[in-house]
């Protein structure tokens, strides 16, 4: 049976810089936006703040909806990704709470799409998305 993993994943904008989560893949430091898998009774949106939280130490909400991205990983893993964005005054330090994450950077949009150790090609993807100004309200999504 076909079981796409269900991710969220959010662009974190402050000041013209995009806060990266730095971790550690098979021996490779890797970025992503900070991001993860949707977990057992929770929204999209609880997810994607959980994820930011765990892997930031930022409490905060999305404010739009990016769009939903569909890939598959090497190993044959598929993913279902909604993505989404959210501004910030300025650049808070950013502190991981999960172990899994190294370290976290603000880094300006086009040092992320040039750079050789993204996660996935959604890393940059995202950032492009972004990039575009395209910005869907959240109630495009509903929980029942």
């Amino acid at each position: 049976m076909f079981k796409p993993h269900a991710t969220v994943a959010c662009v974190v904008q402050a000041e013209g810089h995009l806060l990266i989560v730095e971790e550690t893949i098979r021996g490779v430091a890797t970025w992503n936006q900070p991001a993860g898998h949707l977990e057992a009774n929770e929204t999209l949106l609880q997810a994607a703040s959980r994820e930011l939280q765990e892997e930031t130490g930022i409490q905060a909400q999305p404010h739009s909806f990016l769009g939903v991205q569909q890939w598959t990983a090497p190993d044959a893993t598929p993913f279902l990704r909604f993505l989404f964005a959210l501004d910030l005054p300025e650049r808070q330090p950013a502190i991981p709470q999960d172990d899994d994450i190294d370290r976290c950077w603000w880094l300006p949009p086009e040092q992320i799409i040039n750079a050789d150790n993204l996660r996935s090609p959604l890393v940059a993807e995202s950032v492009r998305i972004w990039q575009s100004g395209v910005r869907y309200p959240l109630s495009l999504l509903q929980a029942f």
